[in-house]
């Protein structure tokens, strides 16, 4: 049976789960570590992804992840190449660094951001990686000793997550670090990473309870949260897809595409593909860039190639060329 696509949406939360192939180590030694954290944090900023939570395993990593202006495929296809590049030069190996398919899965956020957060930051006393709680708050590859204040890291959100326990920072600290430590013997928690109804409903109790009552339920190995958001979840999905199928259908490629901003802003359509940085040709080109992404689904990277461009640039186009948009009211099908 084959895999059901990944969905993705601005302002979408993800848990991701990153793995070894043949669970192999991704990571022996703390330079290892600095290296994956620095893109890492580079690449989160350019493509303003929010971080909540994560936390660095030897042959795995998880993070908390919300959707920015890049999508989210684009930002681990960045994150995990990169990386694999400088692995395999530094250790002479070929091949797969990572599992073909990284995890992600999209999740309800009033039910499940705090819970996620603390189940990520507790892997690594899970696994032995540290000897306590108290030196979990030390461990610096994992992002609970950056919301207790012991390591600093600009790219985290640490206001948004403490903003839940407290609106005096010294107290919410406290707060948070009671919930973590309350939640060490609650186990593994497999709800929050298995597949399906179970975890679409929040574990193995809550099904059985709907369906001794008969209720109908919807669950979606894909999606964390109850069956409404479920549903909503698949519905904008789908529709997202409808409409890229739509475009697709009436012909609108990159030329097509092309020649609908060329004709916006009064150009010719290979001035948007060629080369420069003309000041009159920012704001088409960066609209060009956001139509490309958002709506007909071209990767950041691929958009760089056939512009000649570097990919962070063309984040910035694209998140330049939303506020265009959203601004003009323009429209990719318009008259």
């Amino acid at each position: 049976m084959p895999r059901k696509a990944r969905i993705d949406m601005s302002g979408a939360l993800h848990h991701l789960i990153i793995r070894g192939i043949e669970r192999k180590r991704i990571f022996r030694d703390d330079q290892d570590r600095d290296n994956f954290l620095s893109r890492l944090g580079q690449i989160l900023a350019e493509s303003k992804t929010a971080c909540y939570a994560w936390a660095f395993l030897p042959n795995h990593a998880h993070f908390l992840l919300r959707t920015g202006q890049a999508p989210l495929a684009t930002v681990m296809g960045r994150l995990l190449t990169g990386y694999a590049v400088t692995f395999n030069h530094k250790y002479r190996r070929h091949g797969q660094l990572f599992q073909n398919r990284y995890r992600s899965i999209l999740c309800q956020e009033d039910s499940y951001l705090l819970e996620l957060v603390r189940y990520i930051h507790l892997n690594p006393l899970r696994v032995g990686m540290v000897e306590d709680y108290r030196a979990l708050g030390q461990y610096g590859y994992c992002g609970h000793s950056v919301l207790l204040g012991n390591r600093k890291n600009s790219w985290q959100e640490v206001d948004y997550v403490l903003g839940f326990f407290g609106r005096r920072k010294g107290l919410a600290r406290e707060r948070y670090r009671e919930y973590v430590q309350e939640g060490i013997g609650r186990g593994k928690r497999p709800e929050l990473v298995g597949g399906g109804l179970i975890r679409s409903l929040g574990g193995r109790k809550e099904v059985g309870g709907h369906m001794r009552s008969g209720v109908r339920v919807k669950g979606d190995e894909r999606i964390l949260g109850d069956s409404d958001f479920v549903l909503d979840v698949l519905k904008a999905s789908e529709e997202e897809l409808e409409r890229r199928y739509r475009l697709k259908a009436v012909g609108f490629d990159l030329e097509r595409l092309a020649q609908r901003v060329a004709e916006i802003f009064g150009i010719e359509a290979e001035e948007i593909r060629g080369a420069g940085k003309y000041a009159r040709m920012v704001p088409a080109r960066s609209v060009f860039c956001y139509w490309a992404v958002r709506e007909l689904g071209v990767r950041e990277t691929e958009l760089a190639r056939r512009l000649k461009l570097t990919q962070p640039a063309v984040s910035i186009s694209v998140r330049r060329g939303e506020h265009i948009v959203q601004e003009k009211g323009l429209e990719i099908l318009g008259g």
